[in-house]
């Protein structure tokens, strides 16, 4: 099947409002017409210490969702979200998607937003052959051997490896010390990627793990000062690290500390004590290019405030399922499938193209914490 480019911008949208408005008869799955809407789940941590990723990836969905049902729909239909909140729980997550599926007509599912829950759903959706596209679920098991499950969002290990890469050759680092939440698969899969290609060009001086549950890590950063490396690689979403960050301010210590993309909002809590921190990321505000501009402006006047990354990839997400399904010519879930496999779209995070695995290759952000400011220090790859 010949692979499209659909770049989100003003222009094109009028474009993919006659492709949407012209679509005919005879697709595989047959004709769909004017009728009920397509329904689209959503699940994500919409209340509780995560509530921003969800948030602000349903946000993201809204947004592209009122774009494309302004220019007409999908198949001559209007795209519903049908969002339910995880509060970051997994038993939540496979209980909302049971309710999606068998209670709210879901056709395609826009879901999970973290990869704990995301994992927690992934075999009941392999088993229906559901179209999932999960805008933000970053860790490495997400997509492999479920051919129905791809991911706008670079994967873990090669965001915890780019931070490697940047540790080493841009902030010339030789050692490093690595501390982890042995009890969240997201922050154990960075800290192993990143140690495994950090080792390439310098020396792991020392590991340490925290829980959850942990409100206290004096006697952890303690040890690590101790090894005096040169840099600190902390992999946890924004609230934990910034309880973590604040101690490292309390005790005094001195060194450079990188981040994963669940930083992504740190900026809003913890701006004193995380300033001067990088951290990986899908994309930058600062990035001049038009598709970005317009999405932030966009953003800004429906949602009175600033997007984060996850916005732009609920974004992104919207627009590629979309478009799969007006390709499929119908709402059949392998149809669908098989038009996101041919994906090829220009969005706010980047050029995206699935591998076999369903997951997309493109360079990383490296955002820096500057006056509570996140702004753009360099786009790297992992090597």
């Amino acid at each position: 099947m010949k692979k499209r480019i659909l770049a989100l911008t003003l222009v094109l949208m009028l474009i993919f409002t006659v492709a949407l408005t012209g679509c005919s008869n005879g697709e595989e799955g047959g004709e769909e017409t004017d009728g009920d809407p397509i329904v689209l789940g959503f699940i994500g941590p919409l209340t509780g210490d995560y509530s921003i990723y969800g948030e602000t990836s349903r946000e993201g969905v809204d947004l592209a969702l009122e774009e494309i049902n302004a220019a007409g729909g999908v198949l001559g239909k209007t795209l519903v979200l049908k969002p339910y909140d995880t509060k970051g729980d997994k038993t939540e997550a496979v209980n909302a998607y049971n309710r999606l599926r068998d209670n709210d007509g879901m056709v395609a599912f826009l879901g999970g937003t973290i990869s704990g829950e995301t994992l927690a759903i992934k075999e009941l959706a392999v088993a229906d052959g559901m179209p999932v596209l999960s805008p933000t679920a970053t860790h490495l098991d997400i997509t492999p051997n479920a051919p129905n499950v791809f991911r706008a969002c670079f994967t873990d290990p090669y965001q915890g490896q780019t931070a490697a890469v940047f540790a080493a050759e841009n902030l010339g680092a030789e050692t490093a010390a690595v501390m982890y939440n042995t009890t969240d698969a997201y922050s154990e899969g960075l800290a192993t990627s990143f140690e495994a290609k950090f080792g390439e060009y310098g020396e792991v001086t020392t590991v340490e793990g925290y829980t959850q549950a942990d409100a206290d890590f004096r006697t952890l950063l303690t040890k690590i000062a101790d090894t005096d490396p040169d840099v600190l690689y902390l992999p946890d979403y924004y609230a934990k690290a910034g309880q973590i960050l604040s101690q490292v301010e309390e005790l005094g210590l001195d060194m450079p500390v990188i981040g994963p993309d669940g930083y992504d909002g740190i900026e809003e809590d913890y701006a004193d004590v995380a300033e001067g921190v990088y951290f990986t990321n899908h994309f930058a505000k600062t990035d001049e290019a038009e598709i970005v501009q317009n999405f932030i402006s966009n953003y800004e006047a429906k949602w009175d405030r600033s997007p984060t990354a996850l916005a732009a990839l609920g974004y992104d997400a919207a627009y590629i399922m979309a478009e799969a399904i007006e390709r499929a010519g119908s709402t059949d879930g392998e149809a669908i499938v098989n038009a996101l496999n041919e994906t090829e779209i220009d969005g706010v995070t980047g050029h995206i193209v699935f591998d076999e695995n369903g997951d997309p290759q493109k360079s990383i952000s490296i955002i820096q914490l500057i006056d509570g400011e996140l702004t753009l220090a360099d786009k790297v790859s992992s090597k």
